[in-house]
């Protein structure tokens, strides 16, 4: 391997400045460069539709540590392509930057409302600070703010706007909210909005929005009409992987690597964090994509330590998932791959607590718990070490796992 051209990130975000430190730390003298298209250093992305949406935090507050690091941040610059032939990430602007390896690190970017009424004023995605700053200025008590989309982030923009005073109603064409969790978790997410007076809006799909200049209604499926002062589109996420289509990379809405998080198709090429697409085995072999904070820096991290090493050195990323998100008082948490289930059984609940395994063909592949972090990780032991239940006891031996403020 040459030690002539430098060890490139590309992705400036949590995967990337957690892939930057661990090259740092093996290597204290390697040349390291981070590509970021956002102008701003790393900063944890969970608080934008929490914390900082609410006021309680401003942007300051979100910085991940480890802008001082010994690399060269290349920020506010665009990659447009991979030349792994002439090993050089091609810019937008000026001359290419020239790679010995590279990781990729370029995340998603939000899912956006391209039916009709796109161009009003007033729609809002939500994904990075300047979103999350723009929206924050909108929320006013008594505004009537409607949330398409009642995923993760969804249901964490309705909960906060909902504290604030908003009306609020949440739109989803799935029968309840939260789907990946499955339907006895997401019924009681339902109860839970709407008890805190969320209207529901359920089942349905939105034809359009509508407004002269500015949204005022927005359209559903059924032909009823919802007032709106303000629409969050939260319909997903999609892989920044446009970038890469000319690269000769596979892509299968991720960028597709072995179990090293290694590019299938180059041994100089690894990914890290929501597009990399690899084999888990609790997946019994499919390849996922993980779109939460704890995965982009377990990869992260593991993508850095694995790229100065030769492939038959790097170490598999055998984690088991594990993701949260905070609405109201009620903390959600899960890990595995409850979203592949196709079971989903309430084992305990009670005490405001509640634990469910999720099961695939009968096979234990993850589990959903509401305020309760240590009957949760006893799943976790169990899934890393291939059992199908916790032992018993095992809750009590559990120690909770070191969970971000927030993060999911």
């Amino acid at each position: 391997m040459s030690t002539a051209a430098p060890i490139v990130i590309v992705g400036a975000s949590l995967a990337g400045l957690r892939a930057a430190q661990a090259l740092r730390k093996a290597d204290p003298a390697r040349e390291v460069v981070v590509i970021g298209q956002e102008e701003h250093l790393p900063y944890t992305r969970p608080p934008l539709s929490k914390q900082l949406l609410a006021g309680e935090q401003e942007a300051e507050h979100v910085a991940l540590p480890g802008g001082d690091l010994d690399v060269t941040w290349r920020l506010g610059v665009r990659a447009t392509g991979l030349d792994r032939r002439a090993h050089e990430v091609v810019l937008e602007e000026g001359p290419p930057q020239p790679y010995d390896r590279v990781i990729l690190a370029t995340g998603c970017r939000a899912r956006p409302w391209t039916g009709p009424g796109a161009e009003l004023s007033g729609v809002h995605v939500l994904r990075d600070l300047p979103h999350a700053l723009a929206l924050r200025d909108e929320l006013r008590a008594g505004a009537r703010l409607v949330v398409l989309g009642a995923g993760f982030v969804g249901c964490e923009v309705a909960a906060t706007a909902r504290r604030a005073g908003l009306e609020v109603t949440l739109v989803d064409l799935a029968a309840h909210p939260m789907l990946p969790l499955g339907p006895a978790i997401g019924s009681r997410m339902a109860d839970l909005h709407e008890g805190e007076g969320v209207a529901l809006r359920l089942g349905v799909g939105v034809e359009a929005l509508h407004g002269d200049g500015r949204v005022n209604e927005v359209e559903l499926a059924d032909g009823s009409r919802l007032p709106a002062d303000v629409v969050l589109v939260a319909l997903g996420a999609q892989p920044n992987v446009e970038w890469l289509e000319e690269s000769g990379l596979t892509l299968d809405g991720g960028v597709v690597c072995d179990a090293t998080l290694t590019s299938v198709d180059d041994p100089d090429v690894l990914a890290a964090g929501d597009l990399c697409s690899w084999p888990h085995p609790l997946a019994q072999g499919d390849r996922i994509r993980v779109e939460h904070w704890t995965n982009a820096v377990e990869q992260g991290t593991l993508a850095g330590a694995n790229a100065p090493l030769d492939p038959v050195e790097r170490a598999a990323h055998v984690a088991v998932p594990t993701f949260w998100s905070d609405q109201y008082e009620r903390k959600v948490q899960a890990v595995g791959l409850p979203g592949l289930a196709d079971a989903v059984e309430v084992v305990r609940e009670g005490d405001g607590k509640l634990v469910a395994a999720a099961r695939r063909d009968g096979r234990l592949i993850g589990a959903v718990a509401f305020n309760d972090v240590r009957g949760l990780m006893a799943y976790r032991k169990a899934l890393a070490a291939g059992e199908d239940v916790p032992p018993p006891g095992a809750a009590d031996d559990a120690e909770p796992a070191p969970l971000a403020n927030g993060a999911r």
